[in-house]
C-alpha cells in the first residue's frame, strides 16, 4: 500500500470516529472557517504558539494558539493551516484543548491534514503547509482561545 493511500485511510478513519463521537447534538450546531499560523520548536520537550482567525456567521474572531509536546521532539517548524470547525453553536465553542497522539516530520516544505476535537465537541478539520526541520514522535496538546 502506498504511503499516501495509508495516510488517506487513517484520516478517513479518524473523521468517521470523530463524527460518531459528536453524536446527535451536532444536528443543531453550525460551522465556521479557521486559519491558524503555528510555530513549533523543541528539543525533547517542545512548545508551540501562534495566532489565527475564526470566521463564524459573517464575523471574524481573533484566536491565540499555544501548546506543549513531550516525547522525542527535535527542530523547529512553522505551519499555516486552514480548514473548517464544525459542531459549534457560538464562537467560544472553538476554545479549548485539542489533543492528539501522533508522529510526523518535515524537512523543507511539507503538506498535511489533521482532524482534532476539543472537550466541547468542536471538530477541527485542518490542512496546510509546514516549513522547517522538525522530527517528532510525541504526545501533543494544542490550546486555542478567543483573544
Amino acid at each position: 500500500m502506498r504511503i499516501s493511500a495509508f495516510v488517506g485511510a487513517v484520516a478517513f478513519s479518524a473523521a468517521v470516529a470523530v463524527a460518531s463521537v459528536a453524536g446527535t447534538s451536532s444536528a443543531l450546531a453550525d460551522s465556521g472557517s479557521v486559519r491558524l499560523n503555528v510555530v513549533k520548536g523543541g528539543f525533547f520537550v517542545g512548545a508551540s504558539g501562534g495566532d489565527g482567525v475564526l470566521r463564524f456567521r459573517g464575523r471574524s474572531y481573533p484566536l491565540s494558539v499555544g501548546g506543549l509536546s513531550a516525547g522525542l521532539v527535535f527542530g523547529a517548524s512553522q505551519a499555516t493551516l486552514r480548514g473548517r470547525v464544525t459542531n459549534i453553536r457560538r464562537p467560544s465553542d472553538v476554545s479549548g484543548v485539542y489533543g492528539a497522539v501522533g508522529a510526523g516530520g518535515a524537512v523543507g516544505v511539507g503538506a498535511g491534514a489533521i482532524v482534532l476535537q476539543n472537550n466541547k465537541g468542536a471538530v477541527l478539520r485542518l490542512e496546510g503547509r509546514q516549513v522547517g526541520l522538525m522530527a517528532n514522535v510525541d504526545l501533543s496538546g494544542l490550546s486555542i482561545s478567543l483573544r
